[in-house]
Formats: structure tokens, sequence, C-alpha cells
């Protein structure tokens, strides 16, 4: 696949043209099934503040059940699942649907736990969960989608990040406000049970046919002349890779701090409830991000062709300037211009996905594309998911002696100009593309 074929799929546009009805069908149920995988995976968000009072917990314990219970295991899985999702003699089909039902069973699990150590050990299980789902999912449509649709395709499913995203806030806060959070949890994990049985009722794997898909042998032995080792040792010999590896984790770290700790803030602060935060932040947040992750990747494709340091010169300015902007909206007192101020950082927030993997895949071979892209996953989950919500958590209670309920605006203070680490190292990774980002 050529570099523009590869920044062309960050745009995200669903690929439902010159492709079968068989291999639609597989699209569009496996981005649903990447939908329920971020409701599930965020909605504690939108109930930290009614677990943690319930439970007479602290900011830290939230920060922990919301981020490194879940992000640890994910983490440390994501890369032998991907390897065993690779193996032919894995039905990658049977594998997403026993990943769905563990973490959905979880889920339900988390609405009636009744302590903090039951809630972290259900949240460790939806995290062990979820890792089975992306890898063999990524690895079921580059078989049965065509190269020149592949990248296109992945960016379709990664729309379940954002739409789930949505959904968890909007469904987590009128759920919680009229049931409770116990009610809102096992709602959202119950239909998950289901869907594992649609899942294997409407998708095949390939690989069960008599004659498996020569493209198929053709990965699988080209991923067999190169060792784990020696692609994590070609990875991180790439400059541009380390700062983008860097760029990603902390931008991932302040994105997931902040994706908990703003709605907490709008709640305490501003004293809205679940469903007006729920509402409010999913336009800013969950249609935002869709369009700033659209965005990123037809910059890419438009500016990166004459000059391949522009692929990240939106992702490099943006951060920098939705720093001040964000500061702004935190400082402000009314909750609508605060929210309103929300909408473009999110969107320039967003802005690197496409084209921060897109530059990934080019900066190594084809044979260490999928260990260069886990090791990125990697960071952004295990410093990102695992350690910005509860970092974030423990600056708040080290405030709360001193800013009483406005100590989580405290923190977002400080997270707002911290974008611009992430801005530094994108524009760092972007001087090094010209001489090592390669063109197959």
């Amino acid at each position: 696949m050529n570099q523009k074929a590869a920044l062309a799929g960050s745009v995200g546009s669903p690929p439902t043209e010159g492709v079968s009805a068989q291999t639609r069908t597989m699209l569009w149920v496996l981005l649903i099934v990447y939908i329920f995988n971020f409701l599930d995976r965020q909605i504690v968000n939108i109930l930290a503040d009614p677990i943690k009072n319930e439970m007479g917990l602290k900011d830290w314990h939230m920060g922990l059940i919301t981020g490194l219970a879940f992000a640890f295991l994910y983490a440390l899985l994501g890369i032998p699942f991907a390897r065993y999702a690779d193996r032919s003699s894995t039905n990658r089909v049977k594998l997403i649907s026993f990943a769905l039902a563990i973490w959905s069973g979880m889920t339900v699990l988390c609405g009636i736990a009744q302590n903090v150590g039951q809630l972290i050990l259900a949240r460790v299980g939806v995290g062990i969960g979820e890792a089975g789902c992306t890898p063999a999912a990524h690895s079921l449509i580059v078989d049965q989608v065509a190269p020149e649709k592949r990248s296109s395709a992945i960016a379709f499913y990664g729309l379940g990040v954002p739409i789930g995203s949505l959904l968890g806030l909007v469904a987590g806060g009128i759920v919680n406000d009229l049931y409770g959070w116990r009610v809102a949890l096992m709602l959202v994990g119950a239909p998950g049970l289901l869907l594992a049985v649609l899942v294997m009722l409407l998708l095949r794997d390939p690989r069960s046919l008599q004659e498996p898909r020569a493209v198929s042998e053709a990965m699988e032995k080209s991923a067999s002349k190169l060792s784990t080792k020696a692609a994590l040792k070609e990875v991180f010999a790439s400059r541009a890779f380390v700062y983008l590896f860097i760029a990603a984790s902390v931008t991932a770290f302040l994105g997931y701090g902040k994706a908990l700790w703003t709605i907490s803030f709008f709640i305490r602060s501003h004293g809205l409830s679940t469903t007006e935060v729920g509402l409010s932040l999913a336009v800013a947040l969950g249609l935002a991000g869709v369009f700033g992750t659209w965005l990123g990747g037809k910059a890419a494709e438009k500016f990166g062709p004459r000059d391949k340091r522009h692929i990240l010169t939106l992702p490099a300015f943006g951060m920098a300037v939705a720093a001040p902007i964000l500061f702004a909206s935190y400082l402000i007192h009314d909750w609508r211009i605060a929210v309103a101020l929300l909408v473009v950082p999110t969107i320039l927030n967003a802005a690197y996905y496409g084209p921060a993997f897109a530059c990934v895949q080019g900066l190594v071979r084809p044979e260490a594309r999928a260990v260069a892209a886990s090791v990125v996953l990697f960071g952004q989950n295990l410093i990102g998911l695992g350690f910005g919500p509860l970092l974030f958590g423990i600056l708040s209670d080290l405030f709360q002696p001193y800013a009483g309920q406005e100590s989580v605006r405290w923190v977002l203070y400080g997270a707002a100009w911290l974008g611009l680490i992430p801005a530094f190292f994108f524009w760092r990774a972007s001087l090094r593309l010209t001489a090592e980002l390669k063109s197959g």
C-alpha cells in the first residue's frame, strides 16, 4: 500500500462501495461490536461521582477504577492477542464473540458490585475481555477487504470510539438520573451478551473455508520472517517513531484523564446533573471528536504529498492552539460558554489519530507494522488510560484541602497547558518524516 492510500484510510469514510454484501455485513457488525466496546469501557466516566458518593470513595479510587484497573491487563494482553489472532488455526469470529461475552458480563457484574474491591475486579475483567476484540477484528478486515480499501475499512471500524463514548455519556447520564448507576451498567452490559450470539450467527471466519484467501497466506508467511524481538528493534530504531510514541502516549494520558474529570468538573463546579452533563458533552466531545478525526486524515491526505512534514502539521499546531482555549473553558464560570469552548480543542486534539497511525505504518517494513501499531496502542492504553485518570484523581485529592470542590478545576488548569508536550513531539516527529517515511 502506498503512502497516499494509507493516509486516505485515516479519513474514515465507510467503505461500502465495491465490496460484497457479506463484507459490508461484516464491517457493520464489527462496528457495532466496537461501539459496545467503548460504550462499556467509557460509561463509568459519567457514573464516577454517583459511584464515589454511594461507596464513600476518594477521587484516586475512581481514577483507579476507570483507568488502571481496566488498562493494565488490557495493555499487556494486546500483543499476545494480536499474535494469537494471526495464527492460521484461530477462528477470529469465535474469539471476538467470546471476548464480547466476557466484557459484557463483567460490565453487568460492575453494576452489582458491593464494594470497591469487587468493582475493581469486575473492571479488570472488562479489560481482559476487550483486549481480545480489536486485534482479531483488524485481522478479519484485512483478510476480507481488498488492499486498496483496507485502511478506510479499519477507519470505519474505528468510528466505534467516538460513537461508543458519545452513547456512554448520553445513556449513562439519563439512566443514572432515572434509576441509578447500577442499572445503567447492567443495561449497557446485558445486550452485549445477545450480540455475542449474533456475531457467531452473522459472521464467518474465511479461515474455515477449504481454500483460504491467498492474501492471508502471503501475510502470514511475511509476518513469520520477522520475530517480535527483531520487529521491536526495528521499530525503536526510528527516531520519528519514538517521537510519535511519546506524543501519542501523552495525548492519551491527557485525553483519558480529561474525559473522566471534565465530567466531574461540570457536576461539582457548575452543579449540573449527570443527564445535563451527558447530553452537553456528547455534542462537544462526541460529535467534535468524529469531525476532528476526519479533519486530521483529510488534511494529511491533502498536504502530505506536497511535503511529508505536513502530515503532522495539524496535530502539532492544533494541540498548541487548543491549550489556551482549553484553559479558558475551565476558567469560565458560565457552563454553557465552557461547553462551547470545548468544541474547538476537541476537534484539534482528535486530529492526530489518522496522521499518527498512518505514519507509524509507513516508518517500518510491512512485516513490522502490526508490532509497531501494537506498541503505540500499548503506550496509549497503559500510560494514557491506565495512569491518566488515576494521576488526575490523586492530584485532585491533594488539592482538595486548599481548593475544596474546585480541586478538579485546578487539575484541569494544568492539564490544558500540558497539551503543549505532545504538540512539541508531533512537531519533532514531522521533521524526521522526509528522511524516514517509506514509500511502500
